[in-house]
This record gives structure tokens, sequence and C-alpha cells, in this order.
């Protein structure tokens, strides 16, 4: 017996939709934990194969659909090139998209939903899946507006990902001949103790660390001493839509100290100290004038801007995007090696003996 032809197509889509999204999440996962390399990965002839998948996906449903006589291997087939699919479609973007990437997931997340509640006709799953498909898309949009790319050159653009460029430590030079500073923590407690404004940008390795508690603390003695502290929130900061926003308001930071970058790159010329901890490609000074680098063009935070810039970090190991950052060989700049955690712990507790003196 066949299903009713608008019954079989929303059954077609929510299969096609819902493996692409299901199998593209799980490389999206393995890229963002490191299971898999960052690096898009490409061969030839790509966009035809997926093409063509596509085409074979569509040509099943359609026979399940149109036809009394379709057998089950014809849906079996159709699930498993639409996972294979959606595994091919993300493998040749590189882990510098990644939050776009989730986004857009998120959307077709949505949208198979609510092709699944056509399908069992509810109208809960329905306006709840075209909520999620449409809020997904507009995000997607606007992280793209944010790297000042489209979103086919994200999705087809095979973009940054991976280490590229050789790490360098603090006094090893840049392969432009270039030698970037490190700084004690006792100078940096005392930079800051002293600061009358700082600004705190926060990145992925703030997440990892687990930090966003003591970043808090720190934000909190500076404030004591009569500094005045605000948050600078690149839209693609860390791994996903918003990452930074919800960490730090986890960590109860004052909503009004989280500036967007539009609010705040125009302050960082008055900020005595711009502390960066664990962000990379979003304040890479070369998205503004290296027509060559991956990242030209993307809007980014104005970190070099600041009277004095301390970057918390590892290692000097490249971002998401795979390049070397010019920021770190800044003259004003100052390297804080180590876990950003550990060393924010231990800012603390130098600023306090500082303060006590």
């Amino acid at each position: 017996e066949m299903l009713p032809v608008e019954t079989g197509v929303t059954v077609q889509l929510s299969l096609l939709i819902g493996s692409v999204t299901f199998s593209g999440s799980m490389i999206a996962w393995a890229k963002l934990q490191e299971v898999m390399t960052g690096k898009p990965i490409t061969y030839p002839m790509q966009s035809v194969l997926n093409a063509l998948l596509f085409l074979t996906v569509l040509g099943l449903g359609g026979w399940q659909v149109f036809s009394a006589g379709a057998p089950m291997g014809a849906f079996y087939g159709a699930l498993a090139i639409a996972m294979l699919l959606g595994v091919l479609l993300v493998i040749p973007i590189g882990g510098a998209d990644m939050p776009v990437v989730i986004a857009l997931l998120n959307s077709y997340s949505g949208i198979a939903a609510a092709m699944t509640g056509f399908v069992i006709d509810n109208h809960v799953l329905i306006i709840a899946g075209a909520l999620v498909g449409s809020s997904g898309i507009i995000l997607t949009r606007i992280m793209c507006k944010a790297m000042n790319r489209s979103l086919a050159n994200v999705l087809f653009g095979a973009f940054g990902g991976g280490d590229t460029s050789a790490a360098l430590g603090a006094g090893q030079q840049s392969a432009t001949g270039l030698v970037a500073r490190s700084v004690t923590i006792e100078d940096a407690a005392v930079q800051l103790a002293y600061a009358q404004s700082v600004i705190i940008v926060p990145g992925y390795g703030l997440a990892v660390a687990q930090a966003q508690h003591v970043v808090r603390e720190l934000a909190e003695l500076i404030g004591k001493n009569g500094g005045q502290v605000k948050y600078a929130i690149h839209p693609v900061a860390g791994r996903m839509p918003g990452h930074m926003n919800v960490l730090l308001a986890e960590a109860n930071v004052p909503y009004d100290q989280l500036l967007d970058m539009d609010e705040i790159n125009d302050q960082f010329e008055q900020a005595d100290v711009a502390l960066v901890i664990g962000a990379n490609d979003v304040v890479n000074p070369a998205a503004r004038t290296d027509t060559a680098s991956p990242i030209y063009g993307m809007p980014i935070l104005n970190v070099d801007h600041a009277k004095s810039i301390i970057v918390m970090k590892r290692s000097m190991n490249p971002g998401f995007a795979g390049i070397d950052n010019a920021l770190f060989y800044h003259p004003r700049n100052a390297m804080l090696f180590g876990d950003a955690k550990s060393s924010l712990t231990k800012l603390v507790s130098e600023i306090k003996e500082f303060m006590a003196q």
C-alpha cells in the first residue's frame, strides 16, 4: 500500500536532512575534538561526486514515493547515501569555519524535525522545528557576515584548519624575523593592578581551561583597585555560536561588561591593557593588511590598538586558521605562556599580595 504523496515526500525529506545532519555533526565533532585533522580534506571532482550522490538520493526517494513496488532496499540505500553525503559535505570545511557549520547543521536539525512533524501530524514538532531551522539560518548568516565571507565560500572554499605554520616559542623568530617577548606573572600582575582600563578578550583557550570563574575573580580584583574591566566578544570566538557569552554568563560576569566587537572596537585605543585569553585568529592584524592571508578581510578585534597587550596562550601554535599571528610579535605585546586557568590563578594571588602591601 502506497503512502499519500505529501506524506511520502516529507518522509524522504526527513530521511535526507536528518541523515546529513547526523553524520555531518559527527564529522564536525571529530574536527573540533581533533580526533581527525582540522584541515580541509579535498580531492578531484568533489562537488561533482556530491551532486551525483544527492541526485541518487532524490531518485531513490522519488521511486519510493511514486511506486508501490519500491523495495525496502531503496529506503536503506537512500539512508546510507544520505549519511555518506553528510560526511562528504563537512570534510572539505576547515576547522576555522566549524562554528558556522555547527549553526548550519543546527538549522538542518530543525528542518528535519519539522518534516517529521508533518509525517506524524504533530503541530508542536512542526512549529519548534521551523523555529530552530529559521534561527539556525539567521545565526549562520550573522556569523558569515562577521567573517566577511559568503556561505558558499564557507561550504566550498576549503579554508583554514590544522597547524600549517611551524610553532614558535618565545624569543624565537617568526618567518619575517620578528621576535615574540614573554612576560612573567609578577610583571603582568603589576601591569593589571595599576591599569585604569582593561579589556579582556576571551577565546577557545579560556573554554578549554574552564577558566571563566577565575577570570571573573581577576576582573573583580581589578575593579576593587579602581580599574574598569570590559570583555570584547567576537562573533566567532570559541567553537560554537555564542560560546563566550554562555561561558562568562555561567561565571556570573555582569552582562553589561560583555560588549560585541562593533561596540568595543573603538575603545581599545583608550585601554591600558588588552588581556587576550586563548583567542587567536579573531585578534590577528593580518586580517587587515595581508592580502595573501586566508583571513584577509575578516573583521577583527582591534587588540593591537591598546597601550599594552598581554596574550595568554599555552604555546605559540597557530589558531584554527593554521596561520602565524602578527599580534604575537607586536612591540607592545608580551606572551604569558601556560594553561589559562593556572596562569590566571597565579595572577589573582599575585595581585592580592600586591594590593595588600
